[in-house]
């Protein structure tokens, strides 16, 4: 674990770093499941103004990993979105630079996000790196899939509980 990367909630000021994060660790992390030209398509302008939103508006609670001053992950989370959530807490999204897959990044911000209490969330059933994360920290699958649209590409996805 690296002992330089600090957790701390996100501001408005960071929109700009956690949306070049959005962007980078989809290109990482989807590779194999999106299109090469989608990826690349991906814009910082829009993904920027959809932070500074969130953001804003509080309704989930955004959290940034940084090494030194760089924002190098983030997460997202905040009450279950679905009508048969099995947890009052839903984990909706995190995603880490995979320079920094190791570096205990991700474990911080799950911690900050959900912190030891039940929660829930989907994952891309093709993301092997993502689901053994999950697994470790006790998230389960519940049975419930879906196919979800990632940038125009159907993904089917899996809720885990836990």
């Amino acid at each position: 674990m690296r002992t330089d990367l600090t957790v701390r909630a996100a501001v408005l000021e960071d929109a700009a770093g956690i949306a070049r994060v959005h962007i980078q660790a989809w290109r990482e992390c989807y590779a194999h499941l999106l299109p090469a030209e989608d990826l690349a398509g991906l814009q910082q302008g829009p993904r920027e103004d959809k932070w500074r939103a969130n953001i804003s508006a509080a309704a989930s609670n955004v959290w940034v990993a940084c090494a030194g001053m760089d924002i190098v992950a983030w997460a997202s989370a905040g009450a279950g979105r679905d009508d048969d959530a099995p947890r009052h807490w839903e984990l909706q999204g995190i995603y880490v630079l995979a320079s920094h897959y190791g570096s205990g990044a991700g474990q911080m911000l799950l911690d900050s996000a959900v912190a030891g209490g039940g929660a829930y969330l989907w994952v891309a059933e093709q993301n092997p790196r993502a689901l053994a994360f999950y697994r470790r920290n006790g998230f389960v699958p519940d049975g419930s899939t879906a196919a979800h649209e990632l940038i125009g590409t159907p993904v089917r996805i899996l809720r885990m509980v836990r």
